[in-house]
């Protein structure tokens, strides 16, 4: 599919800014940060870095922005590079710093915005490394709807003994277990993390890294490269390049966002055993896009899409080990091939994504990463949508297979992260259990922080396959076992895990997508008489605006949902 050539006014945006005789103060305020005469005259390109030195997923994007920016300059723009924030939620988990982490996506994304349109930029390169930096430069994008291209910043190289952030987690419960001594556990502290990059599996950032490229909005190949090294450096060059051909050709971002695109979003995520970020972050992108994606949409595309790829958490590889056998190409050609891709989506490269895919070679012969379509790890989504009276607007379990289908148990209740990870590791829960953590949810925490302390805990004690976790709040891409977040409505608002008591029976059944509290409704309207809203975490700022504007996790956990939006979920 080619689009056919129109007029383009490759300076709509920046003309309005630097243009005329009034705008003499404004030109003259630009030529004391570079411009001469002639870049006047030219498209401007923002380009968005999410640099910091605070995290190793960001502290290379400086050098990476500067390569977009050459590439934009040699191909007749001028760009201009601004920052934005990151944090770090492998540095901030299991802290109050945590609620910080979704709250990020939201500040990025305004920002993005903010800059861009008050600037009159004329297309973007946003450049993205820890986990919330991919959706929130994306929800920016699609809001703006200007030229754009995405960059991801690059997976990490494995640490000694292929260890990652995860083994360090991990680490911890078996030291807890008495399976480590310290000195090993210092070890694993000092070698795990060698440089820069984000996360080594597929956890969220190359979850969303991967979904961002399937959905056309990165170059062919940019979500499988290793942060350091001469094929990250020359995709940034090229997406300088790119944006400018797009400008010219004014193609944006929201005739590539489609929701076919995004269908091919989710058939990625699927088939590369992701994580269960990607369904609150792709609902969250959606929104942006205006086009309406529900959870309803994961459990539709799941059922026919199969899980392929033996990746970390659960699997084995690393993300820079599918980098060496050919990244996600060979594997979307497959999807496409097997007719679970839209090949007919526009992409930036100005190509469809079936012509991007036409000259790809398969993996080499005797890989072991990525299964063949009739030797799938699982035949069907491990990304399960669950409803039933503890979740009546649903919830996202990650189930590949491994931990079995179903899980019966009693509820050991904890009302904060903080809570759970100490009873874990004091030996309070036991074979058996279902841990509860709430009060976690997007309003509640606020922030939604994710689990992975206590998830991995569980897996560091040899309890993985004997406990199951259920939360409003998330996971890491890094957290396995039985593990169950998004529960909505959340306890905060009254939704029934407020009203779970330890010792309760529950059920999930991701044969069923069920999730299912065992007390009687007379039991449960009588809990609801007594219970009573815990006071806010935080009543100014950041986080108090944040808890006052956010959605549901079902809906994406966004906060600039129109006044009118109502949940949509329903039992299935």
């Amino acid at each position: 599919m080619r689009r056919k050539s129109l007029k383009v006014d490759s300076r709509r945006y920046s003309r309005v800014v630097v243009e005329g005789v009034k705008q003499t103060p404004n030109r003259s305020m630009l030529r004391a940060v570079g411009f001469a005469d002639a870049d006047f005259d030219k498209p401007q390109v923002g380009v968005a870095s999410t640099w910091s030195n605070l995290t190793p997923c960001n502290v290379h994007i400086d050098e990476l922005a500067r390569l977009v920016a050459k590439g934009a300059d040699r191909a007749g723009a001028k760009a201009i590079t601004f920052n934005t924030i990151t944090v770090s939620d492998g540095i901030s988990m299991g802290t109050p710093g945590m609620r910080y982490s979704l709250v990020s996506r939201e500040v990025i994304a305004d920002s993005i915005e903010t800059v861009v349109a008050a600037q009159g930029f004329d297309g973007v390169v946003a450049i993205g490394g820890c986990d919330k930096n991919l959706p929130g430069c994306m929800m920016a994008l699609a809001r703006l709807d200007r030229p754009a291209i995405f960059v991801y910043g690059g997976t990490i190289r494995p640490g000694a003994e292929q260890r990652d952030i995860v083994s360090v987690f991990e680490a911890v419960g078996a030291y807890a277990k008495g399976g480590m001594s310290e000195q090993q556990l210092k070890f694993v502290e000092r070698t795990a993390i060698p440089g820069p990059g984000s996360c080594a599996g597929m956890y969220t950032a190359n979850t969303m890294a991967s979904a961002i490229e399937a959905m056309g909005m990165s170059l062919p190949n940019s979500s499988a490269q290793d942060a350091i090294s001469e094929q990250k450096r020359g995709d940034c060059e090229r997406a300088g390049a790119a944006v400018v051909t797009l400008i010219h050709r004014g193609i944006t971002p929201r005739q590539i966002m489609t929701r076919k695109s995004l269908e091919n979003a989710i058939t990625m995520v699927i088939a590369l055993g992701g994580s269960t970020n990607a369904v609150l972050h792709l609902l969250a992108i959606a929104s942006s896009a205006d086009i309406r994606l529900k959870l309803d949409d994961f459990t539709r595309i799941g059922k026919r899409v199969p899980v392929l790829a033996d990746l970390r958490p659960s699997g084995r590889a690393s993300m820079s080990e599918l980098v060496a056998i050919g990244g996600i190409q060979p594997l979307m050609k497959t999807l496409l091939q097997e007719g679970l891709l839209h090949g007919d989506c526009l992409t930036v490269t100005g190509a469809t994504l079936g012509e991007n895919l036409r000259n790809v070679a398969s993996y080499p012969a005797g890989q072991q990463i990525v299964r063949a379509m009739n030797d799938p790890i699982k035949k069907d989504s491990h990304l399960v949508i669950l409803y039933g009276n503890l979740a009546p607007e649903g919830a996202v379990a990650k189930i590949t297979g491994k931990e079995g289908l179903i899980f019966r148990g009693q509820a050991r209740v904890f009302d904060s992260e903080e809570g759970a990870a100490q009873g874990i590791l004091s030996g309070k829960v036991k074979a058996g259990d279902v841990v509860v953590i709430r009060y976690e949810g997007p309003k509640g925490g606020p922030g939604m922080r994710e689990m992975l302390s206590p998830t991995s805990a569980i897996m560091g004690l040899g309890l993985g396959r004997d406990v199951a976790l259920i939360t409003d709040g998330r996971f890491s891409g890094g957290s396995h076992g039985f593990v169950v977040g998004h529960v909505s409505p959340e306890a905060m608002l009254g939704g029934p895990l407020a009203l779970v008591k330890t010792g309760d029976g529950i059920t999930i059944d991701a044969r069923r997508r069920e999730i299912t509290l065992h007390v009687a409704v007379d039991e449960l309207k009588r809990r609801r008489k007594s219970w009573l809203s815990p006071k806010p975490y935080a009543r100014r700022g950041t986080l108090a605006k944040y808890s006052r504007e956010v959605s549901s996790a079902s809906l994406g956990a966004v906060t600039d949902l129109e006044p009118a939006a109502t949940n949509t979920a329903k039992p299935s």
